[in-house]
Protein backbone atom coordinates (compact mmCIF):
# COMPACT_ATOMS: atom_id res chain seq x y z
CA UNK A 1 0.00 0.00 0.00
CA UNK A 2 1.29 3.94 -1.00
CA UNK A 3 2.11 5.61 1.69
CA UNK A 4 2.49 9.33 0.78
CA UNK A 5 3.53 10.62 3.92
CA UNK A 6 6.75 8.23 3.88
CA UNK A 7 9.84 10.37 4.10
CA UNK A 8 14.30 9.11 2.78
CA UNK A 9 14.36 9.06 6.92
CA UNK A 10 11.52 6.33 6.86
CA UNK A 11 13.73 4.56 4.17
CA UNK A 12 17.03 4.77 5.95
CA UNK A 13 15.09 3.62 9.13
CA UNK A 14 13.71 0.55 7.75
CA UNK A 15 16.90 -0.46 5.86
CA UNK A 16 19.35 -0.46 8.48
CA UNK A 17 18.46 -3.63 10.51
CA UNK A 18 18.95 -5.21 7.18
CA UNK A 19 22.61 -4.22 5.70
CA UNK A 20 24.86 -6.82 7.79
CA UNK A 21 22.25 -9.76 7.20
CA UNK A 22 23.07 -13.65 5.35
CA UNK A 23 20.61 -13.49 2.09
CA UNK A 24 18.09 -15.31 3.10
CA UNK A 25 17.25 -12.91 5.93
CA UNK A 26 17.51 -10.19 3.15
CA UNK A 27 14.78 -11.62 1.18
CA UNK A 28 12.43 -10.96 4.10
CA UNK A 29 13.27 -7.90 3.76
CA UNK A 30 12.79 -7.59 0.34
CA UNK A 31 9.58 -9.61 1.18
CA UNK A 32 8.24 -6.94 3.55
CA UNK A 33 9.08 -4.40 1.25
CA UNK A 34 7.33 -5.24 -2.32
CA UNK A 35 4.80 -3.76 -1.96
CA UNK A 36 6.52 -0.04 -0.79
CA UNK A 37 9.43 -1.04 -2.39
CA UNK A 38 8.69 0.98 -5.91
CA UNK A 39 7.65 4.34 -3.50
CA UNK A 40 10.51 4.25 -1.40
CA UNK A 41 13.78 3.50 -4.22
CA UNK A 42 12.31 6.64 -5.75
CA UNK A 43 12.75 8.84 -2.68
CA UNK A 44 15.81 7.96 -2.41
CA UNK A 45 16.22 8.69 -5.96
CA UNK A 46 16.94 5.10 -7.35
CA UNK A 47 17.73 4.97 -10.88
CA UNK A 48 19.77 2.64 -11.87
CA UNK A 49 16.89 0.57 -13.93
CA UNK A 50 16.33 3.70 -15.93
CA UNK A 51 20.06 3.94 -16.32
CA UNK A 52 20.72 0.71 -17.04
CA UNK A 53 17.52 0.33 -19.53
CA UNK A 54 19.17 3.19 -21.58
CA UNK A 55 22.32 1.91 -21.58
CA UNK A 56 21.30 -1.43 -23.26
CA UNK A 57 18.44 0.49 -25.81
CA UNK A 58 21.58 3.06 -26.84
CA UNK A 59 23.35 -0.45 -27.58
CA UNK A 60 21.36 -3.09 -29.02
CA UNK A 61 20.45 -3.34 -32.76
CA UNK A 62 18.19 -6.20 -32.61
CA UNK A 63 14.27 -6.73 -32.36
CA UNK A 64 12.83 -5.65 -29.30
CA UNK A 65 9.64 -7.37 -30.20
CA UNK A 66 11.05 -10.49 -30.84
CA UNK A 67 13.76 -11.11 -28.33
CA UNK A 68 13.62 -13.15 -25.20
CA UNK A 69 14.88 -11.32 -22.32
CA UNK A 70 15.73 -13.18 -19.25
CA UNK A 71 15.10 -10.64 -15.91
CA UNK A 72 17.28 -11.75 -13.27
CA UNK A 73 16.89 -10.20 -10.02
CA UNK A 74 14.08 -8.73 -11.49
CA UNK A 75 11.97 -7.36 -7.97
CA UNK A 76 8.80 -5.76 -8.87
CA UNK A 77 9.23 -5.68 -12.81
CA UNK A 78 11.11 -2.24 -12.89
CA UNK A 79 13.26 -3.01 -15.56
CA UNK A 80 10.66 -4.83 -17.39
CA UNK A 81 8.43 -2.01 -17.37
CA UNK A 82 11.13 0.17 -18.67
CA UNK A 83 11.90 -2.26 -21.25
CA UNK A 84 8.31 -2.43 -22.04
CA UNK A 85 8.19 1.17 -23.08
CA UNK A 86 10.73 0.78 -25.75
CA UNK A 87 9.16 -2.45 -27.65
CA UNK A 88 10.72 -5.50 -25.75
CA UNK A 89 7.78 -7.54 -25.48
CA UNK A 90 8.75 -11.37 -23.62
CA UNK A 91 10.25 -11.42 -20.25
CA UNK A 92 10.96 -14.67 -17.68
CA UNK A 93 11.92 -13.06 -14.36
CA UNK A 94 13.73 -14.42 -11.75
CA UNK A 95 14.73 -13.52 -8.11
CA UNK A 96 14.56 -15.01 -4.38
CA UNK A 97 11.81 -13.04 -3.26
CA UNK A 98 8.31 -14.39 -3.62
CA UNK A 99 6.39 -10.95 -2.26
CA UNK A 100 8.89 -9.22 -5.24
CA UNK A 101 7.45 -12.01 -8.02
CA UNK A 102 3.93 -11.32 -6.36
CA UNK A 103 4.62 -7.59 -7.87
CA UNK A 104 6.37 -8.70 -10.59
CA UNK A 105 3.29 -10.64 -11.86
CA UNK A 106 0.83 -7.85 -11.79
CA UNK A 107 2.84 -6.03 -14.17
CA UNK A 108 1.27 -8.63 -16.92
CA UNK A 109 4.54 -8.75 -18.79
CA UNK A 110 6.09 -12.45 -17.70
CA UNK A 111 5.60 -15.21 -19.58
CA UNK A 112 7.16 -17.15 -16.46
CA UNK A 113 8.30 -15.97 -13.02
CA UNK A 114 10.80 -18.76 -11.23
CA UNK A 115 12.07 -18.41 -7.33
CA UNK A 116 15.25 -18.53 -6.93
CA UNK A 117 18.10 -17.17 -4.21
CA UNK A 118 20.82 -16.95 -6.35
CA UNK A 119 24.40 -18.28 -5.30
CA UNK A 120 23.32 -20.64 -3.27
CA UNK A 121 20.62 -22.04 -5.64
CA UNK A 122 21.25 -22.38 -9.78
CA UNK A 123 19.96 -19.95 -12.08
CA UNK A 124 16.74 -21.60 -13.12
CA UNK A 125 17.43 -20.30 -17.14
CA UNK A 126 17.31 -22.34 -19.89
CA UNK A 127 21.28 -23.06 -21.23
CA UNK A 128 21.12 -21.04 -24.42
CA UNK A 129 18.20 -20.00 -24.07
CA UNK A 130 17.79 -16.05 -24.33
CA UNK A 131 18.26 -12.91 -26.29
CA UNK A 132 18.85 -10.62 -23.77
CA UNK A 133 19.87 -11.47 -20.12
CA UNK A 134 19.67 -8.30 -17.24
CA UNK A 135 20.72 -7.61 -14.37
CA UNK A 136 20.65 -4.60 -12.41
CA UNK A 137 22.01 -3.21 -9.16
CA UNK A 138 22.31 -7.25 -7.32
CA UNK A 139 25.71 -7.74 -8.45
CA UNK A 140 27.39 -6.54 -5.10
CA UNK A 141 28.90 -7.53 -1.63
CA UNK A 142 25.81 -10.11 0.30
CA UNK A 143 23.79 -9.76 -2.70
CA UNK A 144 25.03 -11.93 -6.14
CA UNK A 145 28.31 -13.23 -5.62
CA UNK A 146 30.68 -12.92 -8.42
CA UNK A 147 30.20 -16.48 -9.56
CA UNK A 148 26.66 -15.95 -10.85
CA UNK A 149 28.12 -14.24 -13.76
CA UNK A 150 28.70 -17.29 -15.77
CA UNK A 151 25.72 -18.80 -15.31
CA UNK A 152 24.19 -15.26 -16.62
CA UNK A 153 26.42 -16.02 -19.87
CA UNK A 154 25.21 -19.43 -19.95
CA UNK A 155 21.60 -18.44 -19.99
CA UNK A 156 22.03 -16.22 -23.34
CA UNK A 157 21.91 -17.53 -26.96
CA UNK A 158 25.38 -17.51 -28.56
CA UNK A 159 25.63 -14.17 -30.30
CA UNK A 160 22.94 -12.88 -27.15
CA UNK A 161 23.50 -9.71 -24.89
CA UNK A 162 24.25 -9.69 -21.46
CA UNK A 163 23.37 -6.30 -19.67
CA UNK A 164 24.67 -5.95 -16.22
CA UNK A 165 24.75 -3.47 -13.71
CA UNK A 166 27.08 -3.36 -10.38
CA UNK A 167 26.24 -0.65 -6.91
CA UNK A 168 28.91 0.70 -5.27
CA UNK A 169 30.33 -2.34 -2.85
CA UNK A 170 34.04 -2.70 -1.30
CA UNK A 171 37.16 -2.69 -3.57
CA UNK A 172 37.40 -6.56 -3.36
CA UNK A 173 33.84 -7.47 -4.66
CA UNK A 174 34.30 -4.88 -7.66
CA UNK A 175 37.66 -6.38 -8.37
CA UNK A 176 36.67 -9.84 -8.25
CA UNK A 177 34.09 -9.65 -10.59
CA UNK A 178 36.14 -7.40 -13.18
CA UNK A 179 38.77 -9.98 -12.78
CA UNK A 180 35.99 -12.67 -13.62
CA UNK A 181 34.57 -10.92 -16.56
CA UNK A 182 38.01 -10.63 -17.88
CA UNK A 183 38.75 -14.21 -17.04
CA UNK A 184 35.85 -15.13 -19.55
CA UNK A 185 36.15 -13.29 -21.99
CA UNK A 186 39.84 -14.61 -22.29
CA UNK A 187 38.28 -17.87 -22.08
CA UNK A 188 36.31 -16.89 -25.49
CA UNK A 189 33.46 -17.02 -24.02
CA UNK A 190 32.07 -13.28 -25.02
CA UNK A 191 33.31 -10.38 -25.96
CA UNK A 192 32.78 -6.78 -23.93
CA UNK A 193 30.60 -4.71 -26.38
CA UNK A 194 30.80 -1.46 -23.79
CA UNK A 195 30.61 -0.86 -20.62
CA UNK A 196 29.54 3.02 -18.87
CA UNK A 197 29.87 4.70 -15.45
CA UNK A 198 26.74 4.63 -13.87
CA UNK A 199 26.29 8.40 -12.24
CA UNK A 200 24.46 9.01 -8.80
CA UNK A 201 22.31 6.14 -9.23
CA UNK A 202 21.22 6.25 -5.96
CA UNK A 203 21.05 8.46 -2.21
CA UNK A 204 23.86 7.32 -0.23
CA UNK A 205 20.99 5.75 2.73
CA UNK A 206 23.44 3.60 4.39
CA UNK A 207 25.82 6.49 5.90
CA UNK A 208 22.70 8.19 7.50
CA UNK A 209 23.04 11.41 4.98
CA UNK A 210 20.22 14.07 5.48
CA UNK A 211 21.00 16.28 2.55
CA UNK A 212 21.30 15.75 -1.44
CA UNK A 213 24.80 16.74 -2.35
CA UNK A 214 26.63 14.99 -5.13
CA UNK A 215 29.29 13.21 -2.49
CA UNK A 216 25.95 12.01 -0.77
CA UNK A 217 25.35 9.29 -4.19
CA UNK A 218 26.43 6.08 -5.29
CA UNK A 219 28.57 5.18 -8.32
CA UNK A 220 28.45 1.93 -10.15
CA UNK A 221 29.26 0.20 -13.62
CA UNK A 222 27.15 -0.89 -16.31
CA UNK A 223 28.90 -3.41 -18.66
CA UNK A 224 27.21 -5.29 -21.79
CA UNK A 225 28.74 -8.15 -23.27
CA UNK A 226 28.10 -10.60 -26.28
CA UNK A 227 28.02 -14.44 -25.70
CA UNK A 228 30.17 -15.60 -28.11
CA UNK A 229 28.82 -18.02 -31.53
CA UNK A 230 29.37 -21.68 -31.12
Amino acid sequence: MLDGSRTVNDVKTFLKPYIDVDPQQRMKLYDQWAEMYEQDCNLISYRAPNQTVDFLNANFSGSREEVLVLDVACGSGWVAKLMAELGFRNFVGVDGSKGMLEQAAKTGLYQDLRLALLGTEPLPAQTDGFDVVMIVGALRDGYVPVSVVRELCYAARPGGHICMSRGESGPTYKVCLEKELQLMEDEGLWTRVISQEMDRYMMDVYNNLKDQHDDQYLYGTMYLYRKALK
